[in-house]
């Protein structure tokens, strides 16, 4: 096992087993030869969350494409819910018996009662969980409340339902749980949202593992829909669903990949709809691709490497440049990763001198946008750099400062950064089966515990907060009171 190769990877999340290192990627699913139908249009079908956008979507293609003839919607509200007796009428007019049925899934007891009713004529053939409530934030905002309020129609109602219905088996042919992209990526600031969605995931993996059937969906966004109950909020859709190459869903994609994924034998599949022309043509913008991603996107090794934070391709591009080119080409740059994070479909929609706050940067943009340009750069840059400088001129300006060329740099370049700027160059036509890599990804490892563990004292004594090593979420307090959200 290579530890030096697992840190010069630049993977983000490495599992080790034994001797073996492993990465996580998503891909694509085969396409299923025809299989005999999951569930039996003689049983019933549970659907919590059943009068929720979701759970009244899933009910109609059950009843549509399934022949599913005997469903019981459940939820807090019941037949009081918005919509509830429409749902009814029109799944009747299709042939189907509804009951809905008002049941707080949170409460074990309530949950066996509900069980207990389904007449033995029909008996439970099928689950899905569609119960939720989001509550969207970053980690620091979130206390003991809010993470109850996400879990306990997420977590602690499957654990409910997987308690209760194993006693059902061979009957129950299908647990299906309606979980989220965030538990697997698209998870920044959806807070316990993402975490109550992972813990859905792994009880379906449990559950496989104990010879019984599961199936964790974790979906991408979904366009809106008129009335519905959205799962996030507007903000965080716009940026899961037009940023990164991700599109959101319309409810007849998202049946057909529920389709698609019934038959695969998988615990958790991922139904999400990317544009990979997209994310192609942000790697080759120097964006990089999203590690989980990779193994779909297909970049060629220069955008790999540009992926990687290919700062000694840009330093050379640059120094064949004029300065005043210099300073367009950055610009472009950040203008780029600007209409990224904000979701616009393109950098001419960014202005030069427009502040950041006022195009409507908050703590998560502004974090997210200093870890774009430090991909793209290869810089170490701060958190505060959107507040430092707050116009994309202003940063381009920045970057220019530290990316100039060394004959260019002028008199304050500190001879550090001057042989810095050469290692980069040497380590970024450094093949990746070289044998010296994983050497000298050791090599700097210790160069760098030993600079930080020198510096540390002094540091400390300067300032509160380390703002180059802080991690994201310890920084996004101070940048929301710059900021004055």
């Amino acid at each position: 096992m290579d530890l030096g190769a697992a840190l010069a990877s630049g993977e983000p999340q490495v599992a080790v087993r034994g001797a073996a290192l492993y990465v996580p990627r998503l891909a694509r699913v085969a396409p299923a030869a025809a299989a005999e139908p999951v569930l039996d249009p003689d049983g019933t079908v549970l659907i919590t969350g059943g009068t929720g956008m979701l759970g009244a979507t899933v009910a109609r293609h059950l009843v549509e494409r399934h022949g599913v003839r005997h469903l019981v919607l459940a939820g807090r509200r019941g037949p009081e819910a918005e919509g509830a007796a429409r749902l009814v009428a029109e799944l009747g007019e299709r042939g189907a018996e509804v009951s809905v049925v008002a049941c707080d899934v949170t409460d074990r007891d309530a949950v066996a009662a509900l069980l207990a009713a389904v007449p033995d004529a029909h008996p439970l053939t099928g689950v899905v969980h569609a119960a939720r409530i989001f509550d969207a934030g970053v980690i620091g905002e979130m206390d003991q409340d809010r993470m109850a309020r996400v879990f306990a129609p997420k977590a602690t109602a499957v654990e409910h339902l997987d308690a209760l219905t194993r006693e059902l088996a061979p009957d129950l042919a299908a647990f299906i749980l309606l979980s989220s992209a965030s538990s697997v990526f698209l998870g920044a600031g959806t807070g316990g949202y993402a975490a109550a969605n992972a813990y859905l995931d792994a009880v379906a993996h449990r559950r496989r593992a104990a010879g019984l059937p599961a199936l964790s969906l974790a979906w991408g966004p979904w366009e809106p829909v008129g009335g519905q109950d959205t799962v996030t909020g507007e903000a965080v859709r716009n940026r899961a669903g037009r940023r990164g190459g991700v599109v959101p869903l319309t409810p007849t994609e998202g049946m057909e990949l529920l389709d698609a994924a019934l038959p695969t034998g998988e615990a958790l599949v991922v139904p999400v709809k990317l544009d990979l022309r997209a994310l192609r043509a942000d790697a080759a913008l120097g964006a990089g691709v999203a590690p989980l991603l990779r193994g779909l996107v297909r970049t060629g090794r220069k955008a790999a490497r540009a992926g990687a934070g290919d700062s000694g391709g840009l330093a050379r591009k640059l120094a064949t440049l004029s300065p005043a080119e210099q300073e367009t080409v950055l610009l472009e740059l950040v203008q780029g990763q600007v209409a990224t994070v904000l979701g616009h479909a393109g950098a001419d929609q960014v202005r030069a001198e427009t502040a950041f706050k006022d195009a409507g940067f908050d703590s998560l943009t502004s974090v997210e946008l200093r870890n774009r340009l430090r991909e793209a750069t290869g810089l170490n840059l701060p958190a505060t750099a959107v507040f430092d400088y707050p116009t994309p001129l202003a940063l381009a300006r920045y970057l220019h400062g530290r990316l100039a060329p060394d004959d260019q740099a002028g008199p304050t370049t500190h001879p550090l950064l001057a042989e810095l700027s050469k290692l980069e160059a040497l380590l970024a036509d450094t093949a990746p089966d070289d044998a010296t890599r994983s050497q000298v990804a050791t090599r700097l490892q210790g160069l760098l515990t030993t600079w930080s563990t020198a510096t540390a004292t002094e540091q400390d004594a300067d300032e509160d907060l380390d703002f180059a090593s802080a991690s994201d979420d310890e920084l996004f307090e101070l940048i929301d009171t710059e900021f004055g959200h």
